[in-house]
């Protein structure tokens, strides 16, 4: 059994954070689960280009508010507690922070090694391309 608590992830080389975003890895690769699970919390008023082109994301909003809009018809999705999104065909996407910090916990497929950051295209890279 896998137990971890928010508290010892915060400050540690499990938290990895950008100026758009922090994201705190509590279960990677290496946990061998067959996926990764993540809480992230995008900064208010900031735009992250994503496009997930090697993985599948499912994200539940927890907490603030923010958007998200497809890249392929520009079509924009209001965020917020209770709602849910998933990324299931590697939807290229705008993530943006609205007023509050928006709180989101993340699935990944396959699972992330907790190193991850967005290239210039918005990507991460495969699994088994980067050290774990």
């Amino acid at each position: 059994m896998i137990v971890r608590n928010m508290k010892d992830i915060v400050g540690t080389d499990n938290e990895v954070s950008t100026d758009t975003w922090t994201s705190r890895r509590v279960l990677l690769k290496q946990d061998g689960m067959g996926f990764s699970f993540h809480e992230t919390i995008i900064f208010p008023g900031t735009e992250t280009h994503i496009w997930y082109k090697n993985h599948v994301e499912a994200v539940f909003c927890i907490e603030g508010d923010g958007e998200i809009e497809t890249v392929a018809d520009g079509k924009k999705y209001a965020l917020g507690p209770g709602v849910v999104y998933a990324l299931n065909d590697n939807d290229e996407h705008y993530l943006r922070g609205g007023k509050e910090p928006l709180r989101v916990i993340c699935v990944f497929n396959p699972p992330l090694t907790g190193k991850e950051v967005h290239d210039a295209d918005g990507v991460y890279p495969l699994p088994d391309a980067q050290a774990a």
